[in-house]
């Protein structure tokens, strides 16, 4: 049977790095909504109607039109090539790997852990394109002398090493390798362990309608577990530096300045469109990725059975 055909390594980052990349060109439109909303809970002189996401929207819209939505689109491509080629085939690799001789899939303890490892590990690598991509999603709400106006995110890469030093690239690295953690901890295991405890319910056989209820589980549970690290790492990657003095020292500072200037519940602003991505990215990530690894076995079986 198809089912028993093992997927090589490679083959697992590859398919992921695939299912994550459609997945984002699908639902980048929410991200860039998401990041103006994170960036405009920030900015003093702006009203809280409008920080609000209708008002943001309507702004928008009336800036650049449709276009206004797929700002840094090139960044979030290459971001996804990068981080979650990793993260997602280094976790596949490691549940096999973990599994019993018996392919029994390891407990959750387990899980979090090569999920946590997958997840930095991701971020480390992906983390010059989420720099370029924060920046290029949030320059339309910047003041028009402070835009940086790059044009692809290899023309941000290169700017960002020419005008401020290669290390940049690596800005906010370790709030980023932080958010992964929790983020993969969050999506990757709860999804693993959702489609366990769905398929010992009787309801459930292995389809498309299982990786539809696991996948939004999960949704729901990273959102809500990564949102306050996301906001984090999205007010350090674009942060200015004033008198040779950065906004903020770190993941726990812009946390705590957050709800020291903003209020507590700030530190999960834009959670309607942070979910609105996160829920369809989620779904549609593994939804393709089971999609992408079943025919992957199925055409290794059908060639090994003609040889």
């Amino acid at each position: 049977m198809s089912d028993s055909v093992p997927i090589p390594s490679f083959i697992k980052f590859v398919n992921g790095g695939i299912s994550a990349t459609v997945a984002t060109v699908i639902v980048h439109p929410l991200d860039v909504l998401k990041n103006r909303m994170q960036m405009a809970g920030r900015d003093i002189s702006v009203t809280e109607s409008q920080k609000s996401m209708g008002y943001i929207v309507r702004s928008m819209i009336k800036e650049k039109g449709v276009s206004a939505f797929y700002p840094g689109l090139s960044a979030g491509i290459l971001r996804q090539a990068t981080y979650s080629s990793t993260r997602l085939g280094l976790y596949n690799t490691l549940f096999t790997v973990t599994s019993g001789k018996d392919n029994k899939p390891p407990g959750l303890p387990v899980k979090l852990g090569i999920a946590m490892i997958s997840g930095v590990v991701g971020a480390a690598i992906g983390t010059p394109a989420e720099v370029a991509l924060i920046r290029m999603t949030s320059d339309a709400q910047l003041p028009i002398a402070d835009r940086r106006g790059y044009t692809s995110v290899f023309n941000a890469l290169a700017r960002i090493a020419r005008e401020e030093g290669i290390a940049t690239w690596w800005r906010g690295c370790i709030a980023t390798m932080g958010r992964a953690a929790v983020v993969n901890m969050a999506q990757l295991a709860s999804y693993s362990q959702s489609k366990e405890m769905y398929l010992k319910t009787g309801y459930f056989e292995d389809n498309i309608v299982l990786h539809f209820a696991s996948s939004m589980t999960s949704g729901a549970i990273t959102t809500i577990a990564s949102l306050p690290v996301d906001i984090a790492k999205t007010r350090i990657q674009s942060m200015k530096i004033i008198n040779g003095v950065p906004e903020y020292s770190g993941t726990v500072n812009a946390m705590v300045k957050v709800v020291k200037n903003e209020g507590f519940f700030n530190l999960w602003k834009g959670i309607v469109p942070y979910f609105a991505r996160i829920g369809p990215h989620t779904v549609l990530t593994f939804i393709f990725l089971e999609q992408i690894n079943q025919a992957y076995k199925i055409v290794a079986f059908q060639n090994s059975s003609k040889n």
